[in-house]
């Protein structure tokens, strides 16, 4: 027996792992180096931990029982600590002053869309014809304009989709991006454990099923990759975070990033109010005097349809995976190894049996590893809650067409339907029906609309608004 195969069964045998090894004798030797080098990063003893541990299920209904409204700066509400005046005041002095950094995370691939590409290069300009990666870049670009800075770029991918990610912006001049002031880097990976044996399975002979380590595995890759160290470097003491797939998101809000200095909070996220007591939304709510997400399929009907007196929903505060993080805070979570839990789901793995055929699972036959970022917030002294309409703010892309909501369709709708909010109310005649787009790069402040539009103007056929 070679000494790398004594070797791998070394640490394999005592976890009764050692089907992992079940080919080696007809692996070439590159691949073995290949399993062994992933064999290697494998805390089989910490897998099991989490495997035993289960999902935490009786824990997060016991925190869903005493979860109670969350409190929150609320659109339209005179009683809210800070006017939105100066809010955006206080938001744009700190983008002015170069304090402000932007992290996107980007790793998830198209596959619910029928994109078998990474999702931030899926075309969703409704004229344009623009992937949500331009249209995300020209909002940055913009606001360094804007505010005379240059606003670093901190970009995750994950494994499935770096090296397409980086090949894509590099065959487009990074949509003028300088290279300086833009950060990849990519998270990290948990392996998927059969959900009956716990063993881990192979994606191939060679290869063990890997899987991205969720939005939170951010936190540990950030740090990992030095672009922690880069945006201290760069005094950037606050970030503003999203996720591709919301092309209505805006970027560096001025107004959301004042509420969270004036807040002095180091964990601010934005939420909208759910219209549905089981909208299929992460619920953030107060439990024992901290904020906490509880997904929707964790919370108790009867919690959920709990209502105040008055009639609105008690749980009324949905995630939509936007935040403004502090530094500091991201500093000394980094530093600890659990600062977040590993949440634990049952999904369908593709994966070799014992006879190397490969198995298009039916139904779940495997756990998955995940990490989100919003289990940062019990920790945040404080965290805050920011009121946004979903109007203005949100169009998640999530699903093909064909389906209810959240398709390409429906979000191209919800921008033609704001963009044609802004040119109306700026004074031009917009014909119904007819597709408009607005590149930040031409108009970032609807504010300014009626300044950047020309006098009389009539839109009768679909129109693109460009730089």
């Amino acid at each position: 027996m070679d000494e790398l195969k004594t070797e791998l069964l070394g640490l394999l045998a005592p976890q009764g792992q050692e089907h992992l090894l079940g080919f080696w004798d007809a692996l070439t030797c590159p691949q073995q180096q290949s399993l062994a080098a992933e064999i290697r990063q494998i805390d089989f003893g910490f897998l099991q931990g989490l495997c035993r541990g289960g999902s935490g299920g009786e824990e997060i209904r016991a925190l869903a029982d005493r979860a109670v409204s969350p409190p929150a700066f609320r659109l339209g509400e005179e009683g809210n600590q800070f006017s939105p005046k100066a809010a955006r005041r206080k938001g744009a002095e700190a983008l002015q002053a170069g304090r402000i950094g932007v992290i996107l995370v980007a790793g998830g691939q198209g596959t619910r869309l029928g994109f078998d590409h990474p999702k931030g290069m899926f075309p969703i300009g409704p004229v344009s014809g623009k992937s949500l990666f331009q249209w995300h870049a020209e909002k940055i670009l913009a606001l360094r304009r804007l505010h005379g800075v240059r606003l670093p770029w901190y970009l995750m991918t994950s494994p499935a989709t770096h090296a397409e990610t980086v090949e894509f912006f590099a065959r487009h001049d990074r949509f003028g991006f300088p290279a300086e002031d833009l950060q990849m880097f990519c998270q990290g990976t948990m392996p998927a454990v059969d959900r009956t044996t716990g063993k881990v399975l192979l994606a191939e002979p060679h290869h063990v099923a890997l899987s991205p380590d969720g939005h939170g595995g951010m936190l540990a890759a950030f740090a990992r990759s030095g672009a922690l160290a880069d945006a201290r470097r760069r005094g950037i003491e606050h970030l503003f975070y999203f996720q591709v797939d919301n092309p209505l998101v805006k970027v560096c809000s001025a107004e959301f990033l004042g509420y969270h200095l004036l807040a002095g909070s180091e964990f601010s996220t934005q939420v909208v109010r759910k219209q549905e007591p089981l909208e299929r939304v992460g619920n953030v709510v107060q439990v024992d005097g901290c904020l906490r997400v509880i997904e929707y399929s964790d919370l108790p009907d009867e919690v959920a349809h709990h209502r105040k007196p008055d009639g609105p929903l008690d749980i009324w505060a949905g995630s939509i995976a936007v935040h403004a993080m502090e530094v500091a805070f991201l500093e000394r979570l980094a530093a600890s190894a659990d600062a977040l839990p590993f949440h634990l789901a049952s999904k369908k793995v593709p994966y070799v049996d014992s006879s190397g055929q490969r198995i298009e699972p039916q139904k779940p036959n495997a756990i998955k590893f995940e990490r989100f970022i919003f289990d940062l917030m019990p920790a945040a002294q404080p965290a805050v809650l920011v009121e946004v309409d979903p109007a203005e703010y949100f169009a998640p892309l999530k699903n093909a067409s064909g389906e209810k909501q959240d398709t390409p369709e429906t979000v191209k709708a919800q921008i033609v339907a704001l963009h044609t909010r802004w040119l109306r109310r700026a004074g031009a005649e917009v014909a119904d029906g007819v597709d408009v787009e607005i590149s930040p790069l031409w108009l970032l402040d609807p504010a300014e609309a009626a300044r950047t539009l020309a006098r009389g103007t009539r839109i009768t056929k679909p129109t693109y608004f460009g730089d």
